[in-house]
């Protein structure tokens, strides 16, 4: 296969928490606000400790603005990346260099992107201080997440959301997942805890056709206070998994919250071995939580991203799914629930469609050998 990704293209795949969890990596300690990103001047500044919270990113232009410092109007992920190696003395770091710092970030290899100038060949990872990020590193990584007062969601109406009732998600999981309601932003609040079971963040899904344009999932906001997390350092529902998925020694990973709480209803909470990465990529961080809990297989369920087998959106998928099965079939064994038969519609969950067929999907469940 020929297809490669640029670096357009993962610009625009990136989400807003997906810039925030970044953003957290590198020590500007941001802030989310209703469609963009507020965080300190990392772009130009080498003391953070004293660094202004003047650099925005905004969602709908996937694009930086430092109003203090840099004189650039605007610039994108990989300047940012390239600016603060230049702060920190970095010599002969190139644009492929940041590229390929970002897309290793977010689970991608370098191998997959068209790089248009510098074709740099990468032997050595150097980024100084904090910045540094290789793959012993992060299996060896330490992250503590700040921790919330759980007693803010016993103020929130816990009514039956019966949208997603309808959608196959029992009132008892809604329930015993402390799912409730926002009557301010009119949307679906959900909490997520750590493996320990401290809540470290608030998702809201909005029920608002509308509001979809600004993303039907944001860090929710409650009387005035964002809880936001970093997603990528967390598994969505592994609190309330964990024990199965410690007893039998899998996992099935979706991308969604509502993807885990359907498996959790069709399965029953005493068989879920199901969690969310919350997005489409699997970090590090995220495998290092299910081998502390003795996984020796990781499934796959992500959602369906092409439309017919063998178009572009489809090639692009298999490079994917082929990224996470090199980097990680090492540590246990990587499958899929990988829909050939174009059984389910376009973007749909593994699960989305009802649980007959996620059995038969189950059932037939591929390898990386087979993808093609």
């Amino acid at each position: 296969m020929s297809f490669k990704y640029n670096k357009e293209e993962l610009k625009k795949e990136l989400t807003l928490e997906q810039i925030y969890d970044l953003l957290t990596e590198l020590g500007a300690e941001p802030i989310f606000k209703d469609n963009y990103i507020i965080c300190k001047t990392i772009c130009h500044n080498s003391d953070l400790a004293n660094a202004s919270h003047k650099l925005y990113y905004y969602a709908n232009t996937h694009l930086f603005h430092c109003y203090t410092g840099c004189g650039d109007a605007s610039f994108d992920i990989y300047d940012l990346v390239l600016k603060i190696n230049k702060t920190a003395g970095i010599q002969n770091f190139s644009l492929s260099h940041a590229i390929t710092f970002v897309a290793r970030y977010f689970g991608y290899t370098s191998e997959i992107f068209e790089f248009e100038n510098n074709q740099d060949s990468i032997e050595d990872w150097k980024i100084i201080n904090n910045f540094k990020r290789d793959k012993e590193k992060n299996f060896a990584q330490t992250v503590e997440l700040k921790i919330y007062d759980d007693k803010i969601l016993n103020y929130l109406p816990h009514p039956y959301i019966w949208p997603w009732y309808e959608e196959g998600i029992s009132l008892e999981v809604m329930k015993n997942k402390n799912i409730c309601y926002d009557p301010i932003y009119k949307g679906v609040v959900i909490p997520h805890y750590d493996i320990n079971g401290d809540l470290v963040g608030i998702r809201e899904r909005t029920l608002i056709k509308e509001n979809e344009i600004y993303g039907k999932y944001r860090p929710a906001k409650i009387n005035g206070k964002m809880y936001n997390h970093p997603l990528s350092f967390n598994l969505y529902n592994l609190n309330f998994s964990k024990e199965n998925i410690k007893n039998i020694q899998k996992a099935i990973v979706y991308e969604g919250e509502k993807s885990a709480l359907k498996h959790a209803s069709y399965f029953g909470e005493e068989n879920d071995i199901s969690v969310a990465c919350c997005g489409s990529n699997l970090i590090n961080y995220q495998v290092k939580l299910l081998l502390s809990l003795g996984v020796k297989e990781v499934i796959i369920a992500f959602d369906k991203q092409y439309q017919e087998i063998g178009d572009e959106e489809w090639q692009k998928w298999v490079i994917k799914l082929k990224t996470i099965y090199n980097k990680y079939n090492g540590y246990c064994n990587i499958s899929y629930l990988f829909d050939k038969e174009n059984l389910l519609q376009y973007k749909s969950s593994p699960i989305d469609e009802g649980k007959e067929k996620f059995l038969y999907l189950y059932k037939k469940w591929i390898s990386e050998a087979s993808l093609y």
